[in-house]
């Protein structure tokens, strides 16, 4: 550890995707945008982009001392890596509708495309590690996504007062023995001609519930990803709010800046909204076929508790005092104010790794996420 302290400062990384916000990041962080896009802003131990902490990455001082930085407890565990990653999302523009497996899974599948010779680096892989990747994300701003399916009976609703000839199709599935599986099949492999009827027919509504169907047309005319956003919830998070999106559940972030967590993978298949591989196949494989009918996922004492051992998140708006004392290791983020971790103070956009079993106060004015280890 950076001169053996159990608390230290760790910097974000930067990532650039082309849906990013040119001006979020940068004005969180105080700085002067450059025009370019800022999508994400990672604090971990990803192997990718692990944070700086020091002359040092986190990675390599887990690395070193595994037991001592995550505690023996998560070593044991996990391994000797974080189980979780942080990060700032921007986002301009729709990202990917996308699902990610659970973890017999993704085990199943890194090994059966290893056995098949598919670089780990190759477009039409699958898995690129062997984790589930369950994520959840707390709003920063007005925040828009897709998640989970909508209820049958809603989304054939829609599709009756929307009216257009093109859709008959997937009201069809919709009506059949397995309606949300024959629906997603059909919207996968759909001819662009009915996402473009969709798009003309929601373009210029102000119907909440197309929300999310007229942003995806907006962003990507013609994929097959504008059909799937027909079958899934639109919800607008207001800051503070959270969803949470376990195996298996269909998404896609579209618009707002938020806190995202997630277990530490990079397994996604995508379903849409995407230039890149989409695999037919395995996405109905790895889907959870079932109705959202809430998708927000509430706080409990202002932490987001949720039913993987990966993480848990916090959102704490300090006006006093406040201790922390986890067995298992902890990210303080700051987004707003002024959050002091001990004898380190944050401003927004920069953060704090505490070791495993360090007692803490964190004291200032302003708020802080707290990624940790779950239950």
């Amino acid at each position: 550890m950076p001169s053996h302290r159990p608390v230290f400062p760790i910097a974000g990384v930067l990532r650039r995707y082309e849906w990013g916000s040119p001006t979020a990041i940068p004005e969180l962080l105080g700085v002067e945008p450059d025009g370019r896009p800022a999508a994400e802003l990672w604090f971990g131990a990803h192997p990718d982009d692990p944070s700086p902490a020091g002359e040092q990455t986190l990675d390599h001082l887990i690395a070193t001392d595994p037991e001592r930085v995550l505690g023996k407890e998560t070593a044991e565990a996990f391994g000797p890596r974080l189980p979780f990653l942080l990060k700032i999302l921007a986002a301009r523009q729709a990202l990917s509708i996308q699902v990610h497996p659970n973890l017999e899974q993704a085990r199943a599948g890194f090994a059966a495309e290893d056995a098949a010779g598919i670089d780990r680096a190759a477009p039409e892989r699958n898995y690129r590690d062997p984790n589930h990747k369950p994520e959840l994300i707390c709003a920063l701003t007005p925040f828009d996504a897709l998640c989970g399916f909508r209820p049958v009976d809603q989304t054939r609703r829609l599709l009756a007062e929307l009216d257009v000839p093109a859709l008959r199709g997937l009201a069809d599935a919709l009506a059949g023995p397995d309606p949300l599986r024959a629906a997603f099949t059909a919207a996968l492999t759909a001819d662009e001609a009915i996402a473009t009827a969709l798009a003309a027919r929601v373009a210029g509504s102000d119907d909440e519930r197309l929300t999310g169907v007229r942003l995806a047309a907006e962003d990507f005319p013609g994929d097959p990803g504008v059909l799937v956003a027909l079958l899934l919830n639109y919800l607008r998070l207001e800051p503070g709010e959270a969803i949470y999106l376990g195996a298996g559940n269909v998404h896609a972030y579209l618009r707002g800046t938020g806190v995202e967590i997630m277990a530490n993978s990079d397994n996604v298949l995508r379903c849409g909204l995407t230039g890149k591989h989409v695999d037919v196949p395995e996405l109905l494989r790895i889907t959870e076929f079932a109705e959202l009918p809430d998708p927000r996922w509430p706080a409990v004492g202002g932490s987001f508790a949720v039913p993987v051992p990966d993480f848990r998140l916090t959102r704490l708006a300090l006006d006093e005092p406040a201790g922390l004392d986890d067995p298992g290791p902890s990210i303080v983020l700051c987004t707003d104010g002024t959050v002091r971790v001990g004898e380190l103070a944050l401003t927004p956009g920069h953060a704090a790794f505490v070791s495993a079993g360090t007692a803490v106060t964190l004291d200032g004015a302003g708020t802080a996420f707290i990624a940790g280890v779950g239950a």
